[in-house]
């Protein structure tokens, strides 16, 4: 073989290697997509860590529960520090991983909708977890939030007694206007309260304990601190920086509600500087969550589940899932959120609250 023969089939050989190496490439990328689209990842995007509960409770029953219905299933987490921006940077990171499932519970359900419509536009379901976010979800898992507010009221009311009265001074210290839970808290609260009670003060407390305990501050000022006969706060975490305040004010055996039913808010009730709260229970909120997510992911029907139907924001109709919740004062503590192993005695009881705690009858 001469050499120029020679350099020929040396060159259609490279190119033959060359060839057969992309296609390998080629496969191995279509492989890569194949996986992709076969990715059993949910994503669970929660909104904030300062409200105790979601990283305590939520994320690991959701992911207890997901592991039990799909045990090669992979859950991903992102908490977004209460920053609009960085939850939709969240979801964005999760549907460029292939995620095809995305449970999120919205720091701003408005701003979160155009990364809802994006997700979706690529084939991504999305669940709204706790608060409903705006866009085209698929799914809604809740509890009645109207029915959330009532219960605040009614146990303000009942606490109040013969001292609830359309002239006495109640003080209403509401959720973040971007959470459309606290819309939903705030009229249900209102639709207990009004023309029983004045509303002489109200504001939003931004669902942080600092901002609550300002406005408490305000309305003393305001309103004066013996003309003020009860304190409606939207959550825990507000009710404890307005304990605070009205500590500080010397005001003393007026009620002051709550929900969530964190640990500091029932210590507070057995304390008695919390009348009451509601509990919400995050097991079966969790569990219903991931009962959604999997359902999706697995391309099965959830009619079953999502048994009713709400409006968002957006207009946009879902299909929704409701649970139940229930007040909590000194006289139920015991069978409500110790029978449910959400706190044990000890836990309630330290040193600082044991003579209260034995004097509510659980020491």
């Amino acid at each position: 073989m001469n050499a120029t023969m020679r350099r020929v089939v040396i060159g259609a050989t490279a190119v033959s290697m060359a060839l057969s190496i992309a296609a390998c490439g080629k496969a191995g990328d279509d492989d890569s997509g194949s996986s992709s689209s076969d990715s059993k990842s949910i994503g669970l995007l929660l909104p904030d860590s300062v409200t105790a509960r979601y990283e305590k409770f939520d994320k690991p029953l959701f992911e207890a529960k997901v592991k039990e219905l799909c045990s090669d299933c992979d859950v991903q987490y992102a908490n977004a520090a209460a920053d609009p921006a960085k939850q939709a940077q969240q979801m964005s990171s999760m549907v460029t991983k292939g995620v095809k499932v995305i449970v999120v519970s919205a720091q701003d359900s408005a701003a979160i909708k155009s990364s809802i419509k994006s997700a979706v536009d690529k084939g991504v379901k999305v669940v709204a977890y706790d608060r409903l976010a705006q866009g085209p979800v698929s799914a809604y898992v809740s509890f009645d939030n109207v029915k959330v507010g009532e219960l605040q009221g009614q146990a303000l009311l009942a606490a109040l007694g013969s001292k609830a009265t359309p002239t006495a001074n109640v003080v209403m210290i509401n959720g973040d206007d971007a959470d459309p839970n606290a819309g939903q808290f705030k009229e249900g609260a209102h639709k207990a309260l009004d023309g029983k009670v004045k509303i002489a003060y109200e504001q939003s407390g931004l669902w942080k304990d600092t901002v609550a305990a300002q406005k408490m501050s305000a309305a003393i000022t305001q309103l004066g601190a013996k003309k003020i006969a009860g304190v409606y706060a939207a959550n825990d975490g507000m009710a404890g920086g307005i304990a605070n305040t009205l500590k500080g004010a010397k005001i003393s055996g007026i009620p002051l509600t709550g929900q969530d039913a964190e640990l500091a808010g029932i210590q507070r009730i057995i304390a008695g500087t919390q009348s009451s709260t509601v509990y919400k229970a995050f097991k079966p909120e969790a569990d219903a969550a991931a009962q959604l997510a999997v359902n999706l992911l697995e391309g099965k029907d959830i009619k079953s589940l999502a048994t009713t139907e709400l409006t968002s924001g957006s207009g946009d109709k879902v299909p929704s899932q409701l649970l139940t919740p229930v007040s909590v004062t000194k006289t139920n503590i015991k069978d409500t959120v110790i029978a449910d192993k959400l706190y044990t005695v000890e836990e309630i009881c330290t040193a600082e609250f044991a003579a209260a705690c034995k004097a509510a009858g659980l020491q």
